[in-house]
């Protein structure tokens, strides 16, 4: 029952930007930690940034300065403001939580998106 959907993803010109969107939903209690991935075609799915339900963010270092994740915990949604972007930030994002939801025999669970794909001409 417990669904994240991205979306905002699509295709720009290098130094553009994209807002990436990915709402939760299922019986979902609290948020924990949300964090956005990311996997290149034939690379290994990497970190891109992370939030906790306290608003403290972390980045990887190919980001900083040029990403912002935030989230809405009224609206149980997590952003990722893309800025500056580079051909080399083309993949397929995921969205990630941890999160506690309305199921007593598995309260507390991790979750995937289905991805969206952020493609970056040069």
């Amino acid at each position: 029952q417990v669904q994240l959907v991205e979306s905002g993803g699509g295709l720009v010109q290098a130094g553009g930007s994209l807002r990436l969107s990915c709402a939760a939903s299922g019986g979902i209690v609290r948020i924990n930690t949300m964090g956005w991935y990311r996997q290149a075609p034939g690379k290994q799915r990497e970190l891109v940034a992370s939030i906790t339900s306290g608003g403290s963010a972390n980045y990887a270092d190919s980001v900083k300065g040029r990403f912002i994740i935030s989230r809405d915990n009224a609206l149980n949604t997590v952003y990722l403001q893309m800025n500056s972007l580079k051909p080399e930030d083309t993949a397929v994002y995921y969205c990630n939580a941890d999160l506690v939801v309305r199921d007593f025999l598995k309260p507390t669970g991790n979750y995937w998106g289905q991805g969206t794909l952020v493609t970056v001409s040069s």
